[in-house]
């Protein structure tokens, strides 16, 4: 038996979020089912599957992180066999670790938004960013369950526009849950010129203003780094006819809706 870590990827829609819940289709449910579809192993303890980074329903993944034991030798083979029955993950590239592995002690985390521009004033999206730089109480712009931990972070955004979309891209060590979408709603809401400069001012400092939650599907875990891992990618045949298909059936997705 070894441990391996393996990065994967993933659209969050029609997941109820990475976590394990039962009953409801999601992230770790399908990554059980395609462990139990290429080994003997029925136990799902014995896997003793971790993840990097929790998503919430509809967020999506480019380079999130899960480790498992396994008894595949062939870490090649191991992700070729997860790539040949998978529906909806991709697989993408792999590792051996240790058994402390914990992938949720992370050295960088990165994610980014692609928010719709219409209506909204690069400018005054800019000047909201540098409200946010340096370290701050994010108690305002997270999930109350998080204000048992420590709500103070240093979280540093950057901005880019393309086309119809600013994208806002966020890195730090750990993220407070649903900060990121807490603050795209009130960096969008100054930007529209709904909310006042002084409005998010007045958040950082603690006072009781909420702001909303921007949409989930618009957010994509882009990398988890770790210093000392060096992850191995595959570019297998089983990978490359899982995304060939899911290419064709986007292609196919944008063909339709540009001529409704």
């Amino acid at each position: 038996m070894k441990r391996v870590a393996i990065k994967i990827a993933y659209l969050g829609r029609g997941y109820s979020g990475s976590q394990y819940q039962p009953g409801l289709r999601t992230v770790v449910g399908d990554i059980y089912s395609d462990l139990e579809s290429i080994t003997r192993e029925k136990d799902r303890k014995w896997f003793d599957l971790k993840v990097a980074s929790r998503t919430d329903a509809g967020v999506n993944a480019l380079d999130n992180v899960i480790v498992f034991n396994t008894e595949f030798d062939d870490t090649f083979a191991l992700l070729e066999a997860l790539n040949g029955v998978s529906e909806r993950i991709f697989y993408k590239s792999v590792t051996e670790v240790d058994k402390e592995f914990n992938p949720r002690f992370a050295d960088l985390r990165k994610y980014t938004y692609n928010l719709s521009s219409e209506g909204v004033d690069l400018e005054r999206v800019r000047e909201c960013i540098k409200l946010f730089a340096g370290e701050h109480n994010f108690v305002r712009f997270c999930k109350s369950y998080d204000y048992n931990r420590d709500t103070l972070l240093n979280l540093h955004i950057s901005v880019s526009e393309g086309g119809e979309f600013i994208t806002l891209i966020f890195c730090s060590k750990y993220f407070l849950w649903n900060i990121i979408r807490r603050v795209v709603s009130a960096i969008e809401a100054v930007g529209k010129g709904v909310r006042s400069l002084d409005d998010v001012k007045n958040a950082l400092d603690g006072r009781d203003i909420n702001f909303g939650i921007a949409r989930p599907d618009a957010l994509t875990l882009t990398e988890v780094q770790y210093k000392d891992v060096k992850f191995v990618s595959s570019a297998g045949r089983q990978y490359s006819r899982h995304l060939k298909e899911k290419k064709i059936i986007n292609a196919l997705d944008r063909e339709f809706f540009s001529r409704l």
